[in-house]
């Protein structure tokens, strides 16, 4: 009853505050037949060929693009892009949009519930949406309230981008993903169904995460930097228990990604057949080779590790000691860990933790990439097209195409040269519907 009031009185109060926040927007969804002209001066229509089209007008009927023509063209609602550079709706594979690290952190998880955390991550859906990522994958938080925010934004209830939600991770006990640092009482009641151990009790974990509503399955293949307990940064499944869970996760139609630090927890959950890694610190050769064998993805979630070493170090550090030692040991070292894979033919997916570092920060992540290596295209491909085929979703997002939902953003400048400019979000369309226009 109360997650059902609270969730109510949340998509009210967001609807009510939509003219309040980051330029003017609009959510009424787009009438059937009805008809939007973006004048587009740059167009980087499918960033996998990395051909920028000039002059264009993107005919867009309802929530798809309908036609691409030539020249400026339009009467009735027309949008003026003449003179910025539009690209597809920005994707980012890794974010957890019901949290957001602070100083009141340990707390917050013993005094918040999931109705909660679920308008406070409508909030941040929001923001994340108005700085251009119209997809995210948000992999791991609480069941309830990530699925509810997943499923109130495809209805419309709720503004934020597309969700593709894995909900709580496939976690050991103990592990990173379980609950440490509380009183036995205290973690007995936080920690979540999807902890397992041994094979058999991990196959169960899966099943009740898909019976839950996940659309993949997130686990946590070795030790995490920001979980309460000096238990390292390597392996913490066992190999059987790896096996395990991937085998019944793709039995039942869902891919598997693993947080994953330690190059033997990279490696044995690659071995077992995983789909994408998320991290990937300490990568070696044999990772390398591991990833293009099996075609597997990073995403190397650079502004993470920026963003805990930072505060690690800082004068207002807030992370337990424990924390503390693994972001001092890790962040620094996550840039020539992609700068690797980069060179080593790696595929790479955007993604940035965000819930560590700020939402809304997102497009930070593109600088870091190029600061690893990749050419500022290569970074917003990570973004577009390769992100979409790591996510399965490549008829729906990823590019700008007739019949292909009408996710389009637009910045000044020429991010190809400056790719700093996607941190500046001019224009956000979202199926149609404009969201940010500056």
């Amino acid at each position: 009853m109360k997650f059902a009031l609270v969730a109510a009185m949340a998509v009210m109060a967001i609807a009510g505050s939509s003219q309040a926040q980051q330029g003017p927007t609009s959510q009424a969804l787009p009438a059937a037949g009805e008809t939007t002209f973006v004048q587009a001066g740059r167009l980087l229509a499918d960033p996998e060929s990395g051909i920028v089209l000039r002059d264009k007008t993107l005919v867009i009927v309802g929530n798809r693009v309908t036609e691409i023509r030539d020249g400026f063209v339009g009467e009735g609602h027309v949008v003026d892009l003449r003179d910025s550079f539009v690209l597809p709706g920005l994707i980012d594979s890794h974010v957890h949009l019901t949290s957001q690290q602070s100083p009141s952190g340990r707390l917050d998880a013993v005094t918040r519930d999931s109705a909660d955390s679920a308008i406070i991550g409508a909030g941040f859906a929001r923001r994340t949406l108005m700085a251009g990522f119209t997809t995210v994958a948000d992999l791991g938080g609480n069941n309830d309230a990530v699925f509810a925010l997943r499923d109130g934004i495809r209805r419309g209830d709720v503004v934020g981008p597309r969700v593709i939600a894995a909900g709580s991770s496939v976690s050991i006990h103990g592990g990173h993903g379980d609950v440490n640092g509380y009183t036995d009482d205290i973690m007995h009641l936080l920690s979540p169904e999807s902890v397992c151990s041994g094979a058999d009790d991990c196959m169960r974990a899966v099943r009740l995460q898909v019976r839950a509503g996940a659309d993949i399955i997130k686990i946590t293949a070795t030790g995490g930097v920001l979980s309460n307990t000096a238990a390292g940064l390597a392996q913490q499944f066992t190999d059987a228990e790896l096996a395990a869970i991937v085998e019944v996760a793709h039995r039942m139609g869902r891919q598997v990604t693993a947080h994953a630090h330690g190059a033997d927890g990279i490696n044995a959950f690659l071995e077992a057949g995983g789909d994408s890694i998320e991290h990937g610190t300490y990568l070696d050769d044999e990772s390398i080779r591991l990833f293009r064998s099996h075609r597997a993805y990073l995403v190397p979630t650079l502004l993470a590790g920026d963003f805990v070493a930072r505060v690690a170090s800082g004068p207002d550090n807030f992370f337990t000691p424990a924390q503390t030692a693994k972001a001092l040991e890790v962040g620094p070292k996550m840039v020539d860990m992609a700068r690797r894979a980069h060179d080593g033919g790696v595929m790479i997916a955007f993604g940035t933790d965000s819930g560590v570092s700020a939402h809304g920060d997102n497009a930070q992540e593109f600088a870091l990439l190029v600061r690893a290596g990749l050419s500022p295209l290569e970074a917003i491909q990570a973004a577009t097209n390769v992100a979409a085929a790591h996510l399965q979703i490549s008829g729906e997002a990823g590019r700008i195409a007739v019949g292909m939902p009408a996710d389009i953003v637009a910045v000044e400048g020429d991010p190809l040269t400056d790719v700093t400019r996607l941190e500046h979000m001019a224009f956000v369309m979202k199926g149609g519907v404009v969201y940010r226009e500056e």
